[in-house]
């Protein structure tokens, strides 16, 4: 079955396998490969969570903690080998638990049927393609992708990261996990592992002050725009033995990318150009585990985001008010020792307790658009705490964090405690 066998080829002997290759990864030769992740969190924040604790800082240094149970992700992976290189991938994920809607009676109000939010949360089809392979070297994939830019969206599985949530920086500046849909051709050759895509563009409307793209790749339509077009590209190389590390990218116009489309103003005159550059490494040896990366963005015409034709329309499901920054940044590493290696009896029960930390510092809104200051997006951040791994597919999650922020606002320290799996079943 040239398909699992080129992406066993691909994937021998490495920690770490690219999140787009997962549905297929533990296929072994069998035609059907099932599996997924989840997520359970506790988190208590030791901060306010009131709307204007940004705005009106001093008003809420005191305000009590506040706390949440989540399940950020619950994830299933369906596989098919259908022989002679054609293979197929789908990975449904359901967010804090999916969505509900019902339709109640209301005696209330005379008996009238009235459509209630249940539950909060999403369901989405973040991986569905088909794919040809012509050996390890050279494979052509067609459908919704992965967007492998960053350490984040390429390696985004609970065991990928030692902290409760996904690593803040990247998560808050780019989309993630970052899916479209478009065409896609990757491969392995030696110590390297290439690939590079064609995809519909990011939309514009949905850029924001304190997210910068991060929604850009969602559409509140039941298709992908495609006015404008993007390309993203991945290098990742294993040459060192237990190291991994890769550059990527992203180029693409945003503005106009919407619907309807505005044949005048801005969205004809600007063209919202998004450039990337990640790079991004992960070390797995001598019972340490160290990863990090390092994103920086630009965005073209970001002054006149704020006047394009569905921000000014209020009634449209788009951000309205705030400007958009020129350029965002996110850099973050953490690293973690196993202290059951020094203990005979917990080494050969193939049990793990890693030590960790991580720092990262990031910003949203680097740039002052129009002069106009958001001072609270700029954000350092560390945690330290504990993975514990009873099995290589069990991890439970213990952490301590701080979010450092500007002299004028208050910091944010929080506690976190979480449990997932990453498995497949055939």
């Amino acid at each position: 079955m040239l398909a699992a066998a080129a992406l066993a080829f691909s994937i021998q002997g490495q920690a770490q396998v690219n999140a787009g290759d997962s549905v297929m990864s533990h296929a072994k030769g069998n035609r059907l490969s099932v599996g997924g992740y989840g997520e359970v969190a506790l988190s208590r924040n030791f901060y306010s969570d009131h709307v204007s604790r940004y705005s009106q800082p001093e008003q809420h240094k005191d305000d009590p903690s506040h706390g949440k149970f989540d399940i950020p992700h619950a994830v299933i992976y369906l596989g098919y080998d259908f022989g002679k290189g054609w293979s197929m991938g789908t990975e449904i994920e359901f967010e804090h638990g999916g969505t509900g809607i019902a339709y109640e009676k209301e005696d209330e109000e005379g008996g009238e049927w009235e459509q209630e939010t249940e539950k909060g949360g999403e369901v989405e089809l973040e991986q569905f393609w088909i794919q040809k392979s012509f050996g390890s070297f050279a494979n052509i994939r067609a459908g919704h992708i992965v967007v492998p830019v960053g350490l984040n969206n390429a390696h985004h599985e609970p065991l990928n990261f030692f902290t409760v949530y996904r690593p803040e920086g990247e998560n808050t500046i780019l989309p993630s996990t970052w899916h479209q849909t478009g065409v896609s051709f990757w491969g392995r050759s030696g110590d390297f592992r290439y690939e590079a895509q064609f995809l519909a563009g990011l939309n514009a409307d949905h850029f924001t002050n304190t997210g910068w793209i991060h929604k850009g790749h969602k559409s509140p339509l039941e298709y992908d725009v495609a006015n404008k077009y993007g390309v993203s590209a991945r290098v990742d190389n294993y040459s060192v033995k237990g190291l991994r590390m890769a550059v990527s990218g992203y180029y693409g116009h945003s503005i106009g990318n919407s619907y309807p489309r505005n044949a005048n103003g801005v969205d004809a005159n600007y063209k919202g150009r998004v450039v990337i550059g990640s790079f991004d490494f992960s070390y797995n040896d001598h019972n340490w585990i160290v990863r990090g990366q390092a994103d920086y963005g630009y965005l073209s015409d970001a002054a006149q985001l704020k006047y394009v034709y569905n921000r000014l329309n209020s009634k449209s499901p788009f951000k309205h008010s705030a400007f958009v920054s020129k350029n965002a940044y996110a850099i973050g590493i953490e690293a973690g020792y196993n202290v059951f290696s020094q203990f005979e009896r917990l080494r050969a029960d193939n049990q793990k307790l890693y030590v960790f930390g991580r720092y990262e510092m990031y910003n949203p809104y680097a740039s002052n658009t129009n002069n106009t200051p958001y001072d609270y997006t700029a954000i350092k951040r560390m945690a330290v705490g504990v993975n514990y791994y009873p099995l290589p597919q069990i991890v439970v999650k213990a952490e301590y964090s701080h979010r450092f922020l500007k002299d004028l606002y208050n910091d944010e320290p929080a506690l976190n405690i979480g449990i997932a799996y990453e498995g497949f079943f055939r």
